[in-house]
């Protein structure tokens, strides 16, 4: 099956990343389904907009299916009035690192004060240089899953 998304989930544990940091931009995303055997989610991205359906992960939690395609702004308008009320706003940050490209997410709104990031690899196995600002893996914990996290938000964690 193509569209195999892999990608492993990091407590980020200090600041150091931001001086390496080479973009940045908004995120906000709602979902539409959060059935956890698929998923399906519209994102502003910037200045673009795309919907996503996302299928169950694997036993290691690392990797699964993922389809997206570019839409409208207008059309991303319209899908977040299907949305579940709690949306996702974030600023995504990439980092470039070694052979990897890190994606540090810095959580707004009802998750504000998490700061996660996420490497996105070529296979299961890929090896690559662990940055010292990644904290303790998450990979496989559902609460930092942006799905869960608009149903449970990191502020209401106890």
């Amino acid at each position: 099956m193509k569209n195999i998304e892999i990608e492993r989930k990091f407590l980020v544990k200090d600041e150091s990343w931001r001086r390496m940091a080479a973009e940045s931009m908004r995120i906000v995303q709602g979902y539409i389904s959060q059935d956890p055997d698929r998923t399906v989610r519209v994102r502003r991205k910037g200045d673009k907009a795309y919907l996503t359906i996302k299928g169950r992960p694997n036993e290691l939690g690392w990797s699964r299916y993922e389809f997206e395609k570019q839409i409208s702004m207008e059309d991303a308008e319209e899908l977040f009035h299907l949305c579940l009320p709690s949306v996702i706003d974030k600023i995504r940050y990439n980092v470039p690192y070694g052979n990897i490209l890190v994606e540090v997410d810095e959580f707004l709104g009802d998750n504000q004060g998490l700061v996660v990031a996420e490497i996105e690899l070529a296979s299961e196995d890929q090896q690559f240089e662990r940055p010292d600002f990644l904290g303790m893996e998450v990979t496989n914990d559902t609460r930092y899953y942006n799905v869960m996290l608009a149903q449970q938000p990191y502020k209401d964690w106890k």
